[in-house]
């Protein structure tokens, strides 16, 4: 039998390739963005739009469409099971574009083999995947046990509010899975704390400073106008100077990347930062605040902060500053961080404001903490089965820092397809960065294990 699915299977994807091609331009052409709300679009007009491009996709492929006042929508495969039912779990919103893109954004290219365009890895490309792994299971596989239901979130990157909307309005699935992470399979979540910084009003020679395009993104870029003449100032790595009207702009260019995985990145603010400290630049309480950031971004594991951690499930701690600001005369700098089961969010805010002392105050966000399912949990081996089925390998599931969707339901977990040891050609960039990147081919493979992992969880008692 799952060498007559495996056939099947294969037969399917040859001939939606460029379907599938093609319905991914779809979504990566819609600029979705979080905006302001607006009647039926309560996250902004560009997730909106690319709610209902998904959802016209899925009615092309015979999916029954349905969606929660523009909060989050699905697509449905009936099944026999009236109060039971699987479900997928991806998102259509994505990050700001931010810099350093060859081309543009939101126009799908396809360069030896590479897709590129924001959301191609995170989590367009991903969507569409699950909406052709659905038509696989109506046209070839039916009739199914338990109906299975395609959810197509629009706020994933910010506040998740799309599945809060949902969890207070609709049953849960009995399991789920989120291809927004790695395979082979995640089972776990570090906890997720998010607060900012505010310095007082400073009033002194910081005139401006602007870094970072999202919070749970590490900036490649950032910079700070100050008072002062060029001439005085010296040459430093990962800084230009700029003559400007009032001062002089301090650039820092670094390296993006994921808040999850700074592991290689290089924060830009970080570097203004330390440019402006090595310098003599800023009243005291300006300094005082810049030495605060200074602890910030000195380390991605927290050692600068007194934050490290580590519990031998999970990697350690990081945590990251995301964007920085100028509001009002005062600087607003986000903090993001990731932590394993040996701490907590008291833990954190109580150092958190032990750093900052009088430099600055701290303003929580808000705390999620880990989550973490066993290895042998049925629905988990599924998944692990039809992965390693599919690629040959003898996988076991592992741990991570992001946070996705699945910490939001009873029973749910992550499955890839992206992979952050895949080595990127230059001319492509990860998730959340520049020339955002995946390989028309992985994902593929990803369609043929998600298609196989939804059969053998119909197979499942829950």
């Amino acid at each position: 039998m799952e060498n007559n699915w495996n056939e099947r299977i294969d037969q399917f994807i040859q001939a939606q390739r460029e379907n599938i091609l093609r319905d991914i331009g779809r979504l990566v052409a819609v600029p979705s963005v979080e905006g302001p709300a607006a009647p039926g679009a309560p996250f902004g007009p560009g997730p909106r739009a690319a709610l209902d491009e998904a959802l016209a996709i899925a009615a092309e492929l015979g999916l029954a469409p349905g969606e929660g006042e523009g909060h989050i929508g699905w697509a449905d495969v009936p099944g026999a099971e009236k109060e039971k039912y699987l479900a997928t779990i991806t998102h259509l919103d994505v990050v700001p574009e931010g810099n350093g893109w060859d081309a543009d954004p939101f126009t799908l290219r396809v360069r030896d083999g590479w897709l590129l365009g924001r959301g191609v890895a995170d989590d367009k490309g991903p969507s569409v995947l699950c909406l052709y792994a659905l038509k696989f299971l109506k046209d070839e596989a039916g009739p199914l046990r338990y109906p299975v239901r395609a959810l197509l979130g629009c706020n994933e990157e910010t506040n998740m509010k799309d599945v809060a909307w949902y969890n207070a309005h609709e049953k849960p699935p009995v399991f789920c899975f989120t291809p927004d992470a790695e395979f082979p399979l995640c089972n776990g979540e570090k906890g997720q704390f998010e607060a900012d910084l505010l310095s007082p009003v400073l009033n002194g020679d910081i005139l401006d400073f602007e870094g970072g395009v999202a919070r749970n993104a590490v900036p490649d870029r950032a910079s700070a106008l100050i008072r002062a003449e060029l001439a005085a100032l010296p040459a430093a790595e990962g800084i230009t100077l700029e003559q400007e009207a009032g001062g002089v702009r301090v650039r820092g260019w670094g390296k993006s990347g994921h808040a999850a995985m700074p592991q290689g990145t290089v924060n830009a603010i970080g570097l203004v930062v330390d440019y402006l400290l090595a310098n003599g630049i800023g009243s005291e309480a300006e300094r005082a605040f810049l030495q605060l950031l200074h602890k910030l971004h000195s380390a991605w594991d927290g050692t600068g902060l007194g934050i490290q951690a580590d519990d031998g499930l999970f990697d350690p701690l990081t945590v990251v500053g995301g964007v920085i600001r100028m509001e009002n005369g005062a600087l607003r700098q986000t903090v993001d961080c990731r932590f394993p089961t040996s701490t907590n969010g008291s833990v954190l805010e109580a150092a958190l404001r032990k750093a900052a002392g009088d430099a600055g105050v701290v303003c929580m966000d808000h705390v999620n903490e880990p989550f973490y399912i066993g290895v042998d949990a049925a629905p988990i081996q599924a998944l692990m089965e039809a992965y390693c089925q599919v690629t040959g390998e003898e996988a076991k599931p592992f741990t991570m820092g992001g946070g996705t969707y699945a910490r939001h339901f009873p029973l749910a977990v992550s499955f890839g397809p992206e992979n952050s040891n895949a080595v990127l050609p230059d001319f492509a960039g990860p998730m959340h960065g520049a020339n955002e990147g995946a390989k028309f081919e992985h994902l593929l493979a990803a369609l043929k294990i998600y298609i196989l992992a939804l059969l053998k969880l119909e197979e499942l008692e829950y």
